[in-house]
């Protein structure tokens, strides 16, 4: 065998090195944007867990407020369900556009719960309640960090997988852009909840 030979079986070797190496750059960064959803997830079932126990203690003092409460027990519903689909598959950019709705809804219907509290001094005043919306500003603020930490992982897989070269691997390996979890496009439902009852 000549020296030749062996020349073209190294420069074969080594692009085939160079291909392995690019696709699992790119596996790497789609399992950090799952990552980075999964911790959304976590502070997502915990906002789930506390609506409940919120419209439990103010619907003792919004007992002629009951379709609001119902709001957002079905808003609550509908952004669990959607966050099950996304959860599923980060991936899937049609779950993740149904989620983002869910989640506005949610907010939306948040909003206006508490929006109503506040005309309700007693409410304002349950100890409970304090609690509860004390919980759940920082579980919204935790949700606001780990959306960044989220789009942040999915700006970068993206990025990668519409790079020359990793974009041919990308195409190869079936590597589809990542969805951005972006505000949508009513002012209102891009104001943070107000959950304050101090």
């Amino acid at each position: 065998m000549s020296w030749g030979f062996w020349t073209v079986v190294g420069i074969v070797v080594l692009g085939f090195v160079w291909l392995i190496s690019l696709y699992n750059g790119l596996v790497a960064a789609r399992n950090r944007f799952k990552n980075a959803f999964a911790q959304i997830d976590v502070q997502l079932k915990r906002r789930y867990d506390l609506i409940p126990n919120l419209v439990e203690t103010a619907k003792g003092y919004l007992k002629h407020e009951r379709g609001t409460l119902v709001a957002v027990i079905a808003a609550r519903a509908g952004a669990q369900s959607a966050n099950q689909r996304a959860a599923a598959n980060p991936a899937d950019a049609e779950a993740m556009k149904k989620m983002i709705a869910a989640e506005a809804g949610l907010s939306g219907a948040l909003g206006k719960f508490f929006a109503l509290s506040e005309s309700y001094p007693e409410l304002k005043a349950n100890q409970t309640m304090m609690q509860l919306s004390e919980e759940l500003t920082s579980t919204e603020n935790k949700i606001s960090f780990a959306r960044q930490a989220y789009n942040d992982a999915v700006m970068s897989y993206n990025t990668a997988i519409e790079s020359f070269p990793d974009n041919f691997v990308a195409g190869f390996g079936g590597f589809k852009e990542a969805t951005l979890l972006e505000a949508t496009e009513s002012p209102e439902e891009k104001k943070p909840v107000k959950v304050s009852f101090g």
